[in-house]
């Protein structure tokens, strides 16, 4: 299946990507955002982050096809700041990511992150880790089975599914999608399998975050954003998942509002404390009826953009 990129146009009408810049992609994917914005800034330098090894080779012959101007880097982009400072880059005049796993992910079956095909117990984005969503299902203790499907998976369920998976491993690993699949529709009421979706979705989330770390990995990339874009520099960012879309919200919120200022009257301009960024989207920009009807994984997309003061001086 062909990987159509979610909120390309608005991506690129708030990321407003200027010639001789510098950018960072932190989802490389197969490269669509990638090479949109070495098509607009042939003079500048793109570095493009991915913690697959398969989409960085599938995606290199496409951004060569249009310049050399960009590297490729085999990282998790939570350590984007250092990695970039390793280059000799102290700052970015521009950064966007779609956040999650990527389609061509889902698109591999033996990769494991689906729940609709039998496959080996896998989900890691990055294959040269050791942990796996089989490591989690056949050795967290049930107590940790649940915290995470409660926090990542928000599942009303979690109990119910935990002690199901710790009975079942008592009598044999659990290696498959399949097999993870009827334990957790086997521990479901009848209310909960006759909702709209599919009853293993929420489990298949939460132990897909907990297998990459993704929460945690996307906290400490939002705390560097500050120190990494240069002035007048901006963030573009898309979330799936109302966890990620949260964590982004509050993070863009401390950088763009001063909390508990008050602008009293005798204060000068000057002296009127601002925040390092401004807002560029008031509310989170979501696909139109169209997109959705020609890409149905854009349904859930939440695109969010920041910009630097002109005037912030903290790099």
């Amino acid at each position: 299946m062909e990987h159509i990129s979610v909120l390309l146009k608005e991506t690129f009408d708030y990321l407003d990507v200027r010639d001789g810049g510098v950018y960072a992609d932190l989802t490389l994917g197969r490269g669509g955002t990638s090479s949109e914005i070495l098509k607009r800034n042939p003079h500048g330098h793109l570095y493009s982050f991915d913690l697959d090894e398969t989409a960085i080779e599938e995606s290199r012959p496409r951004l060569e096809a249009i310049g050399k101007n960009f590297t490729l880097i085999h990282a998790n982009f939570k350590g984007v700041k250092d990695e970039l400072a390793r280059l000799g880059v102290s700052g970015l005049d521009g950064l966007t990511a779609d956040l999650g796993v990527s389609s061509p992910q889902f698109d591999d079956s033996e990769r494991g992150f689906s729940y609709r095909e039998d496959a080996p117990l896998d989900m890691r984005m990055n294959q040269e880790q050791t942990r796996s969503a089989k490591t989690i299902v056949n050795t967290y203790e049930e107590h940790e089975l649940i915290r995470i499907f409660r926090e990542y998976g928000e599942d009303p369920d979690s109990v119910r599914v935990a002690k199901a998976i710790v009975r079942a491993r008592e009598q044999k690993p659990i290696e498959t999608t399949g097999e993870l699949v009827e334990i957790i529709k086997a521990a479901k009421p009848i209310t909960s399998l006759v909702k709209k979706g599919h009853p293993a979705k929420q489990i298949f989330q939460a132990l897909r975050i907990e297998t990459n770390g993704e929460l945690d990995n996307l906290k400490t990339m939002l705390d560097s954003l500050d120190s990494l874009i240069l002035p007048e520099g901006r963030v573009v960012l898309i979330s799936f998942q109302s966890l990620e879309d949260r964590l982004v919200k509050e993070a863009f919120h401390h950088l763009t509002v001063v909390e508990g200022s008050r602008h009293g009257v005798d204060l000068l301009p000057s002296e009127i404390q601002q925040a390092p960024f401004v807002s560029l989207t008031r509310k989170p920009l979501e696909p139109s009826e169209s997109e959705i009807a020609h890409n149905h994984r854009a349904t859930s997309a939440k695109l969010r953009a920041i910009e630097k003061r002109k005037g912030d001086q903290s790099l």
